[in-house]
């Protein structure tokens, strides 16, 4: 921390702006980063007019799975680092091999929590005190949730360096600036990191704001900066300039062994040691202020993973009146199940959770808001069925087997009660659009119908990999959620949604909440964010919970009527959990009820190649909450599987986190083969076809009645309709239909050879033509 403040001291007794240059540990290679550092230092010093000897922090970027506060360029880099093998330990070393070849500037290492937290936050602490590590930038560390990390970094005399973004409210800007210990990263834009042609135009003002709220502490400004000119233009309201993304191009642009002095040069002409002196020139405020614009194209940008800060509430539910303009709500909501929740998530998105929980609080609280949403009960197919499954009951033996009949609500799933609920409280907020994130397509449709029964503009973001198949089916098969799910994404299309494929990352769902969640930063004042599942920052997993909550409800008072009792077990489905926690919710005070989700154990939990977060997991960060979460040893996120789209998530929802710790819920995993057994069997003996996600349910509670007695009584929550799947079904019984004994193939010819009912049909219908 002191060679931080003894830097920003030099720089104000000298009259210049500090030059902070970002690089991402491990890109090109693991065994560059020490030499890249050393460049960059020396790009910026040396014998010189002292005005213009500039470089003085270098930024080092630890790696993540899932940096959804960064742009494609340093999203890509991290992938390329994380490649290479780059960790935690190995940025440590790098640091430690800098200092050993004479670097003397500050190092700062900034990415996110979830390997920190992995790693463990104090020996982390500590061990980048010992290797020459001066403070840290983590995006979605907000100080409410960093308290024991704070603590840490006191401790080791190292630095936390607190976020300010564009929209940061004054009683929140106050708090951030007083506990500033050696200068604020003041974020010159909403969105993401990334090379910007132009500069914010309220950017002079934001830093003004700053200073005199924070009494002068030095401020640097990062986000979108890359030119000669704009850094000499932000200089003159700060006292630092953070360039990432160009270096990181300059890098990507130049030849291995060029690299090193590529950066050289680019930072040497950033401060103006390259020759070009026309190029430096003297921009004032004012000037500075005419020259910028506003960003013409904010593309998608951030949302952030992170882990926890220890159980029980942190920081943020003591000081949750900074949040908001105005005085504290008088009736909050809990921000955390437990241990598990919070909000763990760039600057930027606080204000915009605060604004939506004050939206919901008043919305739940009035009686006129419920009257409205029940008015749509007609249009969502409202009350749902409740009814007994006869034959399953028969060939189970054991407890009689209801089914939640969810599969007949409009756009068939449990996914419309959440969507009307969240699209009104979007109204409520004066939004105009609606963006959102679907796996298996269902709640993507549902979002786009209620945009389209609302007038709202709708996009959904669709992860576009195939991973379910094997390797050589994958070369061939290469749009996952999107080709496994053309049905939905024509459905939504019908309904005058866009529908982006998320062609990063794993290109699932994970992929799909990442972009929706980069997209929603840089539109904060128009979009409402109509997550799913019952994830993400607080207050969101409360709200989905609570619009799905009707299903738990009404089965309880349907059975109630039909059998005089409550139900001796309730099942769902388990991906991020929102028809779970909608099931589960209204029954978690009543002891006499089991409660069991099942979630995609895909090839079995003793493979790599599951989406069981609950039975498989640990606990972590990711997309801004605490939860279990699959992970590595490095803390970084996980690939998952599951023949189920809406399953193929590698987080789930913190209450049922929760619940699972305490027990009062127990998760399984149901295998690919056995969701299969569920399909088969439902489809065979109620003539009803499920989806694949609920179809785990069908086979859980199968196996479940079977050890309870006849005239107990199950309820299984039927999440969807499976018109969705068949397609998926046909193509993946030729894999799993041997293992449990179903063929479904019409022979061909007079040969041995198969081919499945559609592959079939879809010939035969083709020479009828």
């Amino acid at each position: 921390m002191d060679r931080i403040k003894k830097t920003f001291a030099t720089c104000k007794a000298e009259g210049r702006g500090a030059l902070v240059t970002y690089v991402t540990a491990g890109f090109p290679t693991v065994e560059a980063t020490a030499g890249l550092m050393l460049a960059m230092e020396a790009g910026g010093s040396g014998l010189w007019p002292v005005k213009l000897t500039i470089l003085d922090i270098i930024e080092l970027g630890l790696p993540f799975t899932d940096p959804i506060a960064d742009g494609p360029t340093i999203q890509k880099a991290n992938t390329i680092a994380l490649e290479n093998g780059m960790s935690a330990t190995a940025a440590l070393k790098a640091v430690r091999d800098a200092r050993k070849k004479g670097l003397k500037v500050p190092v700062l290492f900034m990415g996110y929590y979830n390997p920190v937290l992995i790693y463990g936050e104090q020996k982390f602490v500590k061990d980048c005190r010992e290797a020459g590590v001066d403070g840290f930038v983590i995006c979605d560390l907000p100080p409410e949730e960093a308290v024991k990390f704070r603590g840490f970094c006191n401790n080791e005399g190292l630095s936390y360096v607190p976020l300010i973004a564009p929209s940061t409210n004054p009683s929140r800007l106050k708090f951030l600036c007083s506990i500033a210990d050696s200068f604020i990263y003041v974020v010159s834009r909403m969105g993401t990191t990334g090379v910007s042609g132009t500069l914010n135009a309220g950017l002079g003002d934001l830093c003004k704001r700053v200073h005199e709220t924070s009494r002068n502490i030095p401020i640097a400004v990062g986000f979108g900066v890359s030119t000669r000119d704009q850094f000499v233009s932000v200089s003159q309201f700060s006292e630092g300039v953070v360039i990432g993304s160009q270096v990181i191009n300059v890098i990507s642009q130049s030849k291995p062994e060029e690299v090193n002095e590529k950066v050289k040069e680019f930072c040497q002409m950033i401060v103006g040691r390259d020759g070009e002196d026309s190029s430096i020139h003297e921009v004032g405020i004012a000037g500075a202020n005419r020259k910028a614009k506003e960003p013409a194209n904010v593309h998608p940008t951030s949302v952030i993973t992170e882990k926890d800060v220890g159980p029980g509430p942190g920081l943020m539910d003591q000081l949750n009146a900074l949040n908001i303009d105005g005085e504290a709500n008088s009736q909050p909501i809990p921000s955390r199940f437990g241990e598990f929740g919070g909000q763990y998530v760039p600057e930027a998105l606080m204000d915009c959770l605060a604004e939506l929980e004050r939206g919901f609080i008043e919305a739940n609280n009035d009686p006129k808001f419920w009257e409205e949403f029940q008015s749509h009960y007609p249009y969502m197919g409202r009350p749902g069925q409740l009814h007994l499954a006869e034959h399953l009951t028969e060939k189970c033996g054991g407890a009689n087997i209801w089914l939640k009949r969810e599969d007949l609500n409009h756009t068939g799933s449990h996914k419309i009660n959440n969507a009307i609920g969240q699209v009104l409280i979007a109204k409520r907020l004066g939004k105009t659009e609606i963006i959102a994130e679907t796996g298996a397509g269902q709640h993507g449709v549902a979002t786009a119908t209620v945009c389209a029964k609302f007038g709202l503009k709708c996009t959904v973001y669709m992860g576009a990999s195939l991973r379910i198949l094997t390797p050589q089916r994958c070369a061939y098969l290469l749009k996952e959620d999107v080709r496994r799910q053309a049905l939905n994404v024509f459905r939504m299309k019908l309904l005058g949604a866009r529908v982006i494929s998320v062609d990063a990352g794993t290109r699932t769902l994970r992929d799909a909440v990442n972009e929706a969640l980069r997209s929603w930063v840089s539109n904060l004042s128009t979009t409402h964010y109509l997550i799913g599942s019952a994830i993400g920052p607080h207050p969101f997993p409360t709200i989905v919970r609570t619009f799905q909550s009707v299903i738990g409800n009404e089965t309880k008072k349907q059975l109630m009527e039909k059998r005089g009792k409550l139900p001796d077990a309730v099942v769902a489905c388990v991906g991020g959990g929102s028809n779970c926690a909608g099931m589960f919710y209204p029954f978690a005070n009543d002891l006499s009820v089991k409660m069991l989700g099942v979630e995609a154990g895909g090839d079995g939990l003793e493979t790599t190649r599951h989406a069981a977060t609950l039975a498989g997991g640990s606990k972590g960060v990711l997309h801004g909450v605490r939860t279990y979460i699959l992970q590595d040893a490095e803390g970084q996120i996980s690939d998952t599987h599951s023949v189920s789209a809406g399953l193929d998530y590698p987080g789930v929802g913190p209450e049922l986190a929760s619940w699972k710790d305490s027990n009062r819920a127990k998760f399984i995993a149901a295998s690919d083969a056995e969701a299969f057994e569920g399909f088969r069997a439902l489809s065979e003996l109620e003539g009803i076809i499920p989806a694949l996600e609920s179809a785990h349910a069908i086979f859980g509670g199968m196996e479940l009645a079977k050890t309870m007695k006849p005239g107990e009584d199950i309820v299984i929550c039927l999440s969807g309709r499976g018109d969705k799947d068949v397609q998926s079904v046909a193509e993946e019984l030729p894999n799993i239909g041997p293992k449990i004994g179903w063929d479904l193939r019409f022979p061909v010819g007079s040969g041995s050879k198969y081919r499945s009912g559609i592959s079939c049909m879809l010939r035969v219908g083709k020479k009828a033509s």
